[in-house]
């Protein structure tokens, strides 16, 4: 990974979501939604609060998030799609295994 995030931002790489439901019926592209859930790719140190002191950031590189719907900006580089995050838009870390 070639760009390092500043501040509280955070890059991930989507995961691809199922092409096909429970019930077996394939999805088209289209149909589908914006995946929400993610892997850490890479951090920046954190943000400083208002008292000068660096709060670090919630997440490592390879935790599973999920975000919101809407949250951040999408990015290309190496021929590979990315998504810059802030923290808060992170809404948890999912386990692993």
């Amino acid at each position: 990974m070639k760009l390092v995030p500043l501040e509280d931002r955070v890059v991930v790489k989507l995961l691809e979501q199922e092409d096909t439901t429970k019930s077996g019926i394939v999805l088209p592209d289209t149909a589908k939604e914006k995946p929400s859930k993610a892997t850490v790719v890479a951090t920046g140190p954190g943000k400083y609060d208002d008292n000068g002191k660096l709060v670090p950031m919630p997440v490592n590189v390879g935790d599973i998030v999920v975000f919101a719907k809407y949250a951040g900006t999408e990015l290309k580089l190496d021929g590979e799609e990315y998504l810059v995050l802030r923290a808060t838009d992170l809404i948890g870390i999912l386990p692993q295994g």
